[in-house]
């Protein structure tokens, strides 16, 4: 596993080509812009490459890619985490104020989840050390939570819908309000939504994505594995132990290997799942994931789609760290 994840390392370093990486056709049309941020592009692939070692230069081809993103304009969400500029910006630590800038001014986007939103630029100002603007967004996130009847409403491009995942809604909302509620508040407040919209199938459960809909997905961004990978601390036992099972049993997915709607960000509940339990089936079933993900590698240069995310959960398996990439660790 080791030589597996310094080869991903490898072809990672080799496929840069002029301070980018290539898009990749299952990434769809990926826009110029979009190669340059944490989700799909070179801030998360920087980002990961710090995490598991590289010879590349990556403080200087961080500075290049943040360059590269402000030469093309501030773009239509320059605040989001994940596919915005405040990735860049984290990375680079080159200007703070606009950094605080950016965080102020999405205390209130309406989308009111962890790719656009508060939630997400919480997170990074968690992690630069903001500690003022985190506590604004969270007063907000919080009040936002209240007039929301125990979910809040998520308006992403003109759809306005209830999600319950990390991704989008809920889960990546409550994880973003950790420190600022106590743990014992959000576990009364998060045990009532899990179970209104838990689908039980025997002994595994599922969510659906949003609310109203079927639990068609078992990923990391909508269905149990996500719920679990973020909230498992704060669940009921039966419905961690339910969830972990429907994600052990989807089993290895054909979409792709890696974090977001993949093998190992489905893993990642496994081996949270571990870390409360203590029982060593599920560490055992967490690394078998990480071999099945690591044969099924598509030289794809992304975060959260692509090869380096399945070494960063390769890894996470080694070192028995639960730990999910940017939620746990920024």
């Amino acid at each position: 596993m080791r030589e597996a994840i310094a080869a991903v390392v490898a072809d990672a370093e080799a496929a840069l080509e002029d301070g980018l990486w290539p898009a990749h056709p299952l990434d769809d049309d990926v826009a110029e812009r979009e190669r340059l941020t944490l989700y799909l592009g070179g801030a998360g692939t920087i980002w990961a490459l710090r995490r598991l070692g590289s010879s590349l230069d990556l403080d200087a081809l961080a500075r290049d890619t943040l360059a590269r993103y402000r030469a093309l304009g501030s773009g239509d969400e320059p605040a989001s985490l994940f596919l915005g500029e405040t990735a860049l910006l984290l990375l680079t630590r080159s200007d703070d104020e606009r950094l605080r800038g950016l965080i102020a001014a999405n205390e209130r986007n309406p989308t009111w989840e962890l790719l656009w939103g508060s939630p997400g630029t919480m997170l990074a100002a968690r992690a630069a050390g903001f500690d003022e603007e985190w506590r604004r967004s969270a007063v907000l996130l919080a009040e936002e939570w209240e007039r929301g009847d125990g979910l809040w409403t998520q308006d992403i491009h003109g759809h306005v819908r209830q999600f319950l995942g990390p991704a989008h809604g809920f889960a990546g909302n409550v994880h973003a309000l950790r420190g600022f509620l106590d743990d014992d508040e959000l576990r009364r407040r998060v045990e009532p939504v899990l179970r209104a919209h838990a689908v039980w199938d025997g002994d595994a459960v599922n969510w659906p994505p949003a609310v109203g809909g079927e639990p068609d997905r078992v990923q990391w961004c909508h269905g149990a594995p996500g719920i679990v990978t973020t909230l498992a601390d704060l669940m009921p036992e039966d419905l961690l132990l339910a969830a972990a099972e429907t994600t052990w049993r989807a089993g290895p997915l054909e979409k792709g290997p890696g974090l977001c709607h993949g093998t190992a960000g489905n893993g990642y509940a496994l081996l949270r799942t571990y870390a409360l339990t203590g029982d060593e089936l599920w560490l055992e079933r967490a690394r078998v994931f990480a071999e099945a993900a690591l044969v099924a590698l598509q030289r794809r240069y992304s975060l959260f789609t692509g090869d380096i995310g399945v070494a960063l959960f390769a890894q996470a398996c080694l070192d028995v760290d639960p730990r999910f990439p940017v939620l746990d660790v920024l």
